[in-house]
């Protein structure tokens, strides 16, 4: 495509400033809900989601991913799909039906029967989405899919703090649960405008399904390798925990989550456009590297330095046995920056094989951190777990990189400019904790630590280490003109 630069660079931005628009929203939630209800809420359902969450990845298979990576796909195709799909959704909800008098055995917990129940209507609502999130993407309607996420993240968190203030407990976060894939999908449906047809044999999905299963096999057990600790502390620890540990993992994730989702969908669409140019993939992948690092690195060690104040501020002061276990956990945020990525680029160029390899080598090596430190309860696991995601990111990406376009070096460069510029920026916060414990109170040490950090940053980033050109090009290519509404079409490729 030839303006496939411009609709990158511009959906990348508008995908960027809406999920800072999440970011502050799932901020804004969770500080609410965490005044309203107590740890034990956050567990209960804590309990459920760290079994059921392995569900939920085969809810799509890894055929809307497919679906954005081939060249070319057919109405019917997309049709099909679509229904194997929502098969796949309601089977899913049946199980997790079945499995609730488990799961409320394995807890020792008879709640969990009905929360269970409820959460299962999740997976049919999550499935009927899936192809028409695939055709926005493939189409690069990356500001309709930000709306649409912003709206259901609005209305699910809205009935959520209505229900926590009129005394449901946490009902009011299986209702969040339930009600966000809802209402997303209702948004998909109305702005992809597809109909699915009926579905057909012999379309030539093979390859497809092959390529899907690989991604889902790859999803499930990199979710048992980051999930596990949450199933471990639960049973041996209980549901306060648990919710310690888990709002805690919450925070350290968000910014990671809402990066990687951001930049991560406009990238692999992007690089599935250029998969067989090698030198306009190796640009576009490394320039949205050093973007997602550039703005992850900071939050890395201002979360480590102000661990304590930041869960004073956002989640009150019943939650301070969070701060070390947030502390703890705050090196996944700037790692999974460092590894997430490479994702985009190994299934946008079909190396899913590969991406399953490295997965079944992360899941021992994390699962044995968590197990490490599991005697010592959530602090333990929570250092077990970035000992173990620190030992394997070097060894990850020299793996990921190996016979692509992408040489190692090539990453560390880019790695080296906000790491040392953040090194710098940490100087100033650093002496402002050591010599204002005393007299300064959380929230204005806090303010005064990020907006010195920050300033640092931005200096050593931008004129230090020369990357003022580079973000000054990404404005400009923001004001390049809008794409037709011809090349806008919904129509699938």
């Amino acid at each position: 495509m030839k303006d496939l630069k411009e609709k990158t660079i511009r959906g990348g931005v508008a995908r960027l400033a809406a999920q800072i628009a999440n970011f502050v929203l799932r901020l804004g939630s969770l500080m609410i809900l965490a005044r309203l209800l107590s740890p034990k809420d956050f567990g209960l359902v804590g309990m459920v989601t760290a079994f059921t969450g392995i569900l939920n990845l085969l809810r799509d298979f890894g055929l809307s991913t497919a679906t954005v990576q081939r060249s070319d796909v057919t109405e019917d195709q997309l049709s099909t799909l679509f229904w194997i799909n929502v098969a796949v959704g309601l089977v899913l909800a049946i199980v997790a039906v079945v499995l609730a008098p488990v799961i409320a055995r394995f807890y020792h917990e008879p709640r969990l029967i009905w929360v269970t129940t409820v959460l299962a209507s999740s997976f049919l609502f999550n499935a009927a989405g899936v192809q028409h999130s695939a055709v926005l993407q493939r189409h690069m309607r990356f500001t309709a899919l930000a709306v649409i996420n912003i709206i259901a993240l609005v209305v699910s968190a809205g009935l959520a703090i209505g229900m926590a203030k009129a005394g449901y407990g946490y009902w009011s976060l299986v209702a969040m649960t339930v009600a966000l894939p809802l209402v997303t999908t209702a948004g998909l449906w109305s702005a992809a405008t597809w109909i699915p047809g009926l579905p057909r044999t012999k379309v030539g999905l093979r390859s497809m399904m092959r390529f899907g299963g690989t991604i889902t096999l790859n999803g499930v057990i990199m979710y048992i390798a980051y999930n596990l600790e949450k199933v471990l502390l639960g049973r041996f620890w209980g549901a306060d925990a648990i919710g310690l540990y888990g709002r805690a993992y919450q925070l350290a994730n968000i910014p990671t989550d809402n990066l990687n989702s951001a930049v991560g969908e406009v990238a692999f669409s992007a690089l599935s456009r250029v998969q067989d140019d090698p030198l306009r993939l190796k640009s576009y992948f490394l320039k949205g590297y050093s973007l997602v690092l550039a703005l992850t690195l900071p939050i890395t060690i201002l979360c480590g330095l102000f661990a304590n104040d930041a869960i004073s501020v956002l989640l009150g002061v019943k939650w301070q046995e969070a701060a070390p276990i947030f502390r703890l956990l705050a090196p996944t945020i700037l790692i999974f920056a460092m590894i997430n990525p490479f994702s985009w680029l190994l299934f946008a160029i079909g190396k899913v094989e590969r991406s399953l390899k490295i997965a079944l080598v992360i899941a021992p090596l994390v699962i044995a951190g968590y197990l490490i430190g599991l005697p010592h309860g959530p602090k333990g696991v929570a250092l077990g777990y970035s000992a173990a995601m620190a030992l394997w990111v070097l060894p990850h990406i020299a793996w990921c990189v190996r016979g692509t376009a992408i040489s190692f070096w090539d990453v560390i460069q880019i790695l080296s400019r906000p790491l040392i510029s953040g090194v710098v920026a940490a100087v100033l916060p650093l002496l402002l904790l050591l010599f204002s414990s005393q007299w300064l109170f959380p929230l204005p040490r806090l303010l005064i630590g990020v907006c010195a950090f920050t300033a640092v940053y931005l200096v050593m980033l931008m004129y230090v280490m020369g990357q003022k050109e580079f973000y000054v090009g990404l404005v400009r290519s923001m004001r390049a003109p809008p794409p037709s509404l011809e090349e806008k079409s919904l129509a699938p490729a």
